[in-house]
C-alpha cells in the first residue's frame, strides 16, 4: 500500500457545471474506499470564491481564477498532508481556465480572438494530474432547476474545456452522460489506483 509520505494519487474532473462531476467523482470515491484506500475529495471551490467576495460564472476575472486555481492547490496539498492515498480533485484547475475564457475576459499581450491556454504567462503553474477526466454536455439532460444557468455560457465553457485539453495536448478521458462511459471513467480510476497502491 501506499504509505502517507508517498506523493498520493491525483485524480481530477473538469467540464461545465451540472455534467455530472461531483456525481462522478463520489462513485470514484466510493469504489476506491471499498478496496481499502484512503481517499480525500476537495471541491466546492466555486461557492467559496463567491463566499469570499469573488465574481465566477460569466463574470470570472484574472484574480479569481488565480484565486481558484490556487485555493484548489492548497486543497490538494493539505489533502496528502492529511495521510490521503488518492486524492479526487473536483474541478482541476484546468477548469477555472476554461471558465475565464468563457466569461470572455481580454486576454493580456495578445491578439484579438487568440484563445487563451494554460500557456498563459499568469497560469503556468497548474499541477500535473495522474488522472484527468472531462466531461461532456449533453444537453438533453436535465439540470438542477434551482440554478439560474445561462445555457449559452454552459455551452461555452464545454466548447473551451475540450479545446483546452486538445490545444495544450493535456491527457485526458473524456466522459459522457452515457452510463457506459461513467462505469468505463470509473473503471480506468480503480484500476491505475490499486495498480500504484500495490506498487
Amino acid at each position: 500500500m501506499v504509505t502517507s509520505s508517498a506523493r498520493p494519487l491525483r485524480a481530477g474532473v473538469i467540464g461545465t457545471h451540472s455534467t455530472g462531476k461531483t456525481t462522478l467523482l463520489k462513485r470514484i470515491e466510493m469504489e476506491l474506499r471499498g478496496h481499502g484506500l484512503t481517499v480525500a475529495r476537495t471541491g466546492r471551490l466555486g461557492k467559496r470564491a463567491a463566499a469570499a467576495g469573488l465574481p465566477k460564472m460569466q463574470h470570472h476575472t484574472v484574480q479569481s481564477t488565480e484565486w481558484i486555481i490556487a485555493q484548489g492547490i492548497l486543497d490538494e496539498i493539505y489533502a496528502a498532508a492529511q495521510g490521503a492515498e488518492v486524492v479526487l480533485i473536483d474541478r482541476a484547475a484546468h477548469d477555472a481556465i476554461a471558465y475565464f475564457e468563457a466569461a470572455g475576459v481580454p486576454c493580456r499581450d495578445s491578439a484579438p480572438g487568440r484563445t487563451r491556454s494554460a500557456a498563459d504567462p499568469r497560469f503556468q503553474q497548474l499541477p500535473k494530474y495522474d488522472l484527468l477526466f472531462a466531461t461532456v454536455l449533453d444537453e438533453s439532460m436535465p439540470v438542477d432547476t434551482s440554478h439560474d444557468y445561462d445555457a449559452h455560457f454552459r455551452c461555452l465553457v464545454d466548447d473551451r474545456v475540450h479545446r483546452l485539453l486538445v490545444n495544450d495536448v493535456i491527457p485526458h478521458q473524456r466522459v459522457t452522460s452515457d452510463p457506459d462511459s461513467q462505469a468505463h471513467a470509473i473503471d480506468v480510476a480503480v484500476h491505475r489506483c490499486m495498480k500504484e497502491a500495490l506498487i
